[in-house]
């Protein structure tokens, strides 16, 4: 019988660093310093942790992750419009079905609407994807993430009812950096038609 525990116990260091991560994010007074520190651990995580998405080979070589600069205009404390419950089945990277229950809607002036997802698996949690016009050239075609609490990538909220939503610490799935990974991809009512050029992208 294979071994794998120490694989597990890597993944569960990367799960709560990246918890401890937004944890601090979330506690910041100064959100710009808190996203740099964001992609400086990110960086270090990316580049030296057993469970990076890179490939062990591109490791060694690994430079930083690219970003848009930041942009204070891109984050928003948005209000979830709450909707009848729908449950969906997205494709992941690799063909898979994901279950989704849709339960809220956000209204961002300039940008668009994005509908909010619950991860329709054991524990669940909130799951925020999107496509924009940077898609295929300058972002992955498949989309990026805003929130995915199952993972710990919370932004928090400022009140009841809303969502803390910060396009500048927009993230690539794992997908993005190496096939292996499977991740559900941005659903079509999340594809914003506009460029949001803030966040990880994927050229410098």
């Amino acid at each position: 019988m294979t071994d794998t525990s120490g694989s597990w116990l890597t993944l569960l260091d990367w799960r709560r660093r990246v918890s401890r991560l937004y944890d601090e994010v979330r506690q910041a007074p100064d959100r710009e310093a808190a996203h740099a520190d964001w992609r400086r651990v990110r960086d270090d995580l990316f580049g030296t942790h057993p469970q990076s998405p890179l490939p062990a080979e591109a490791r060694a070589s690994f430079g930083g992750l690219p970003y848009w600069p930041y942009d204070p205009a891109l984050v928003f404390e948005a209000e979830v419009e709450a909707l009848p419950e729908e449950q969906y089945v997205v494709q992941t990277s690799a063909g898979h079905d994901m279950p989704l229950a849709r339960f809220g809607r956000v209204s961002l002036p300039a940008l668009g609407t994005l509908d909010v997802y619950w991860t329709d698996v054991y524990g669940g949690g909130v799951f925020l994807p999107f496509r924009d016009a940077t898609g295929g050239h300058e972002s992955y075609g498949g989309g990026r993430y805003l929130l995915d609490t199952v993972k710990g990538a919370d932004l928090g909220s400022a009140s009841a009812g809303t969502l803390t939503l910060d396009f500048n610490f927009a993230y690539h799935p794992s997908c993005f950096y190496d096939d292996r990974w499977s991740c559900p991809l941005a659903p079509p009512a999340n594809l914003l038609q506009v460029k949001v050029e803030a966040g990880e992208r994927s050229v410098r």
